[in-house]
């Protein structure tokens, strides 16, 4: 594939649209010099992180209405940054973080279609010990619990991450790995409680995922 396909939509809440350039669909790939797959991203996993998941909107559309005043605001493997986009737009204090090399330079033109203010990214992966992001007063994500390895790699990401109080803000699409996900986080100090998001007649299709959140 000599160049990538791309979309343009706009996601609405409420009043307010969030413009967003996207990959077309999950059949893209352009791996310019093998970088993805030095940092062991396979073909089959590259595109994912430019299509607007479910649970992405499920995200977006909790935090639009949620308290920000005072608080430094993580998320974690953002993809196309749907939420980080929609928070910046409320003046939020966000940093955005992802393991995929191209996400970076997706959310530089993402903000710009929504004249925003720089949202600071780190590409980091979930296992380095020193990421340099700090540590924050909330920590979300969505669709992260792929596998099971990644219980014990987030849990201990986000727990180097959080703030001694700290609220953290994951839907999970109901993969299977979150009840193991909440058992380690209690562990680590954290109340957990989850539900169904009340209302998803944003999404073509019934949400029957969960909003986990944990709170120290």
């Amino acid at each position: 594939m000599s160049a990538l396909r791309l979309s343009y939509q706009t996601i609405e809440f409420g009043e307010v649209d969030i413009h967003v350039r996207t990959l077309r669909d999950n059949q893209q790939f352009l791996d310019v010099g093998g970088v993805a797959e030095i940092l062991g991203i396979s073909s089959a996993a590259w595109p994912l992180f430019g299509i607007i998941w479910p649970s992405g909107e499920v995200l977006a559309h909790f935090m639009f209405d949620y308290e920000i005043e005072g608080k430094r605001i993580l998320e974690v493997g953002c993809g196309i940054g749907l939420t980080s986009l929609m928070l910046n737009h409320r003046h939020a204090n966000i940093t955005a973080t992802d393991y995929h090399p191209e996400v970076g330079d997706f959310l530089k033109v993402n903000i710009a279609l929504n004249n925003g203010k720089v949202i600071p990214f780190v590409r980091t992966g979930w296992a380095d010990v020193y990421s340099g992001l700090g540590v924050f007063d909330v920590i979300v994500g969505s669709d992260l619990l792929y596998e099971k390895e990644h219980v014990e790699l987030l849990s201990d990401f986000i727990d180097r991450h959080a703030k001694p109080h700290c609220e953290v803000i994951l839907v999970d699409p109901g993969r299977g790995h979150h009840s193991r996900f909440s058992k380690r986080m209690l562990t680590l100090g954290y109340a957990h409680n989850q539900h169904k998001p009340e209302n998803t007649d944003y999404l073509d299709k019934p949400f029957s995922g969960q909003i986990l959140r944990y709170l120290r």
